[in-house]
C-alpha cells in the first residue's frame, strides 16, 4: 500500500500523538508499504523510511509549543505525485483540512484518527464558547471521512452519541519490552527523589499544560509529606508548576526519552494521573507495563484500562479529596500497591504494538477496498479474506 498522512504535529514535539504515529510510519516500513508525511516544519525529513514534506507554520498563542499549518496550504501537486492508495489524517485540525480537500479532488479515500478530545480541554481553560464550536466543527470535519478511528470504547461511544459518524475503535499498543518492572534501579530512585529512595515516589509523565491538571498533585504532597513527587515532561505550564511546587519534595526532570524514560517509570511506586479527558492515555498504559499501580480518573478513554481495585484504582474526576485518598491506600498498602501493579503488566501483555497496527492495516485495505472494489486484493500482502469494515 501507498500511504499518506497528515499530521497537525511531529517530532520535535513529543507528545501521545507524536508518539503513535511514530510507531504507525516504524510499522509501516516494517511490513513493506510506501508512505509519505505532511507535517509542521522544523522537523526531521525523514522518519524510518517515510519522506516528510515539512509545511509553513503559524504561531497558535493558547499553546505556545503548537504551530498550526494554514488549511489553505497547497498539497494537492505533492500528493498526486506520490499516488497514495489511501490518505490518514491525524488528529485534523488544519493541516488536515487541506489533506482532505487534496484527497477528495484526486478521488483517495481519506481514513481520519479522532485522538485528542479538544472540546473537553478547551473547557477546561474556561472557553465554554470556543468548546461547543469546536465540537460542532470537528463533527462537520470528521464525517467527511470514510472512516474514523478513535482510541478507546468510552471516546467511541460518546463520539456517536454527539453525531459523528463512521466511528471504529482503533486500540492502542504499549511495548512491554521497553516498559518493563525490570528497568527498576536506585540510581534513578535517587534522581526522582532527589536521594530520599526509601520514600514512596509517585510520578507523572505527560504535557504540563493547563488542561492536564498536574497541580492537583500539590494537595497531594500534603496530604502525604512522606511521599516524593517526579515530574516527568515539558510544555506551557512548567514555569508556573515549578512556582506551584516550589517548597515541596518534587523534581522536574524535563522530556525523557529511550532507556531514561523507561527507567524512570519502573523506579516509581505510584503513577499519579489528574487529566481526565483523556481519550486514552498512552502514559498510563506504560506505567501499567512497568507495573506500576495507576490512580486515575474514572472518566475518558482510560476506563478501557484501568479497572478499579483491580489493576488500579479511580477517583472522581473533579474530587481531589478522593485522588488523595486513592492515592493514600497505595502509600500505606505497598503489597496492594504491588498487587495492582502486576495485574497492570498482566492487562498490557495482550496489547502489544505490532497487534494493534497489524489491525491498522487491515482497516486501511478494508477502506480502500470499499472505495475502490477493483483494486480488491491487489495490494501488497492482502490476498487472504478480510471481514467487512465494522464501524460501531
Amino acid at each position: 500500500m501507498r500511504i499518506a498522512l497528515f499530521t497537525e504535529t511531529f517530532l520535535p514535539k513529543i507528545d501521545g500523538i507524536v508518539n503513535t504515529l511514530c510507531h504507525v510510519l516504524e510499522h509501516l516500513s516494517l511490513r513493506g508499504h510506501t508512505s509519505m508525511l505532511f507535517a509542521p516544519g522544523g522537523g526531521p525529513s525523514q522518519y524510518a523510511d517515510t519522506q516528510v514534506i515539512g509545511m509553513p507554520t503559524i504561531p497558535f498563542p493558547p499553546y505556545p509549543e503548537l504551530r498550526l499549518v494554514p488549511p489553505i496550504v497547497g498539497v494537492c501537486d505533492s500528493l498526486a505525485e506520490f499516488k497514495p492508495d489511501l490518505v490518514h489524517l491525524v488528529n485534523p485540525v488544519s493541516l488536515g483540512v487541506a489533506g482532505l480537500r487534496a484527497a477528495r479532488r484526486l478521488n483517495i479515500p481519506v481514513v481520519a484518527s479522532y485522538q485528542t478530545d479538544i472540546p473537553g480541554f478547551v473547557r477546561r481553560w474556561g472557553m465554554r464558547i470556543v468548546a461547543n464550536f469546536s465540537r460542532v466543527y470537528l463533527r462537520w470535519l470528521h464525517n467527511q471521512m470514510d472512516l474514523n478511528l478513535t482510541p478507546s470504547r468510552v471516546t467511541r461511544d460518546q463520539l456517536l452519541v454527539d453525531g459523528f459518524k463512521r466511528v471504529k475503535v482503533w486500540e492502542r499498543g504499549v511495548d512491554t519490552f521497553r516498559f518493563h518492572p525490570s528497568r527498576r534501579t536506585e540510581e534513578w530512585r535517587r534522581r526522582l527523589s532527589a536521594g530520599d529512595t526509601s520514600a514512596p515516589i509517585l510520578l507523572y509523565v505527560g504535557r504540563l499544560s493547563p488542561e492536564k491538571r498536574v497541580d492537583w498533585l500539590c494537595p497531594v504532597l500534603n496530604a502525604l509529606p512522606q511521599t516524593r513527587l517526579a515530574i516527568v515532561g515539558d510544555g506551557p505550564a512548567r514555569a508556573n508548576l515549578e512556582r506551584v511546587f516550589a517548597g515541596t519534595p518534587t523534581v522536574f526532570t524535563g522530556y525523557l526519552q529511550g532507556r531514561d524514560l523507561y527507567q524512570a517509570y519502573a523506579s516509581a511506586d505510584v503513577f499519579a494521573f489528574p487529566s481526565p479527558n483523556e481519550t486514552v492515555g498512552n502514559v498510563v498504559l506504560e506505567a501499567m507495563a512497568s507495573a506500576v499501580p495507576v490512580v486515575a480518573p474514572r472518566s475518558g478513554g482510560l476506563l478501557d484500562h484501568v479497572t478499579d481495585g483491580e489493576n488500579g484504582l479511580l477517583f472522581a474526576p473533579e474530587d481531589q479529596g478522593d485522588m488523595i485518598a486513592q492515592v493514600s491506600k497505595l502509600v500505606y498498602n505497598p503489597g496492594y500497591a504491588r498487587q495492582l501493579g502486576a495485574a497492570g503488566r498482566r492487562h498490557t501483555q495482550a496489547r502489544d504494538w505490532p497487534t494493534t497496527l497489524d489491525g491498522l492495516l487491515d482497516d486501511y485495505r478494508n477502506v480502500i477496498d470499499a472505495y475502490h472494489p477493483q483494486r480488491r486484493s491487489q495490494l501488497s500482502g492482502s490476498t487472504k479474506q478480510r471481514a467487512p469494515l465494522q464501524t460501531t
